[in-house]
C-alpha cells in the first residue's frame, strides 16, 4: 500500500535573486517526492502566481519505491520552462498516493534552508 495523498498544495513558493556579493551555491527551492507504491507515479504540476496567468500542465514521474528531487530555480520536467523570481504557489495532483516536500535554500541575510508545510488533502 502506497503511503501520502493525491494532493499536495506549497502555497508559499518564493524565489529570490541571489544576494550581491555572495558566491556559492544559488538560492533554489525543490519539490521532493517519496513514491513507496508498486507503480510509477505521475503528477501534474500547476503553479500559480501574484501577477501572472497560471503556468499548467507541467508533468513529471516518480518511479515505484524512489525519492526523486526536482530543482525549482532551473528549467524543470524536460521543458525550457523556467519559474520566475518572486512569489508562487505549486499545486501537485498525483494518480497514485505520494509524500511531497517543498524546500527552500534561501541565502538572504539571517536566512538558511527550511522546508515549507505543505496542505494535503
Amino acid at each position: 500500500m502506497s503511503i501520502g495523498k493525491k494532493h499536495w498544495v506549497f502555497a508559499d513558493g518564493d524565489l529570490p535573486p541571489m544576494p550581491e556579493g555572495l558566491s556559492g551555491p544559488k538560492a533554489h527551492e525543490a519539490l521532493m517526492v517519496v513514491n513507496s507504491g508498486d507503480q510509477k507515479a505521475t503528477l501534474s504540476i500547476t503553479l500559480l502566481f501574484e501577477e501572472a496567468e497560471p503556468q499548467k500542465d507541467l508533468t513529471l514521474v516518480v518511479p515505484p519505491w524512489r525519492v526523486k528531487c526536482f530543482r525549482l530555480d532551473q528549467p524543470i520536467w524536460g521543458t525550457d520552462y523556467v519559474i520566475p523570481f518572486g512569489q508562487y504557489a505549486l499545486i501537485v495532483e498525483s494518480d497514485v498516493p505520494v509524500v511531497a516536500v517543498f524546500g527552500r535554500l534561501d541565502r538572504r541575510p539571517g536566512m538558511a534552508y527550511y522546508p515549507v508545510a505543505p496542505f494535503a488533502e
